[in-house]
């Protein structure tokens, strides 16, 4: 019985270090907070921030890159939550520029209402500016997907995933303790699996 629940602990415990750890790339995590000269941890073009879920969280997240001199742009993607209002994209612009960002150095996509979508219509700002690397924000749930999405829609530019610490939706540890939290990392697992397969979600 002892040695039956203990298989049970190791193998649930396997199981959500090996999600959390799927979900959630990070390629800054081994970086100090500015770049360096080190591969991987060097300056990039833009830093972009896509909406959905905690977007006020996310979109922080790209202004401290931003601050701490990773990029020398940010994009804001993400059309309105609420259609009557202004879009996603234009609320983390103002959020931006509330804390000192300069308004030349944003860029906003306002139509995009999924992740490819956001993949799709931001590909287009990346190659007018120019950009060969960028650093990509999100949820921790949502990393692994969106960086699928963006790498496929635009290939030439070398993305670096940088999730958010924390968000109103998903704890970095505890995430499984909650029945949200399972259905959000079994959505983003299930829709993985659709983009391998050349579904669209």
């Amino acid at each position: 019985m002892i040695r039956w629940l203990i298989g049970v602990v190791i193998f649930f415990t396997a199981l959500i270090v090996g999600i959390s750890l799927f979900l959630t790339p990070n390629n800054l995590m081994n970086c100090s907070d500015t770049p360096s000269t080190i591969t991987g941890c060097d300056k990039a073009d833009a830093v972009i921030a896509i909406s959905g879920g905690d977007t006020t969280a996310r979109a922080q997240k790209a202004i401290d890159l931003y601050q701490a001199g990773w990029a020398k742009e940010i994009v804001f993607s993400g059309a309105a939550a609420d259609t009557s209002g202004p879009s996603n994209a234009e609320v983390m612009r103002e959020q931006a520029l509330a804390q000192g960002v300069p308004l030349a150095v944003i860029r906003i996509e306002e139509m995009s209402t999924s992740t490819r979508q956001n993949a799709e219509d931001t590909a287009p700002i990346l190659d007018e500016d120019k950009v060969e690397t960028a650093i990509l924000v999100t949820s921790r749930y949502h990393m692994k997907r969106a960086m699928l999405e963006f790498q496929k829609q635009a290939p030439n530019v070398q993305f670096r995933a940088s999730p958010v610490d924390s968000d109103n939706q998903w704890s970095a540890v505890w995430w499984w303790t909650t029945p949200y939290g399972w259905m959000l990392a079994v959505s983003e697992l299930v829709k993985i699996i659709i983009f391998y397969t050349g579904g669209s979600v």
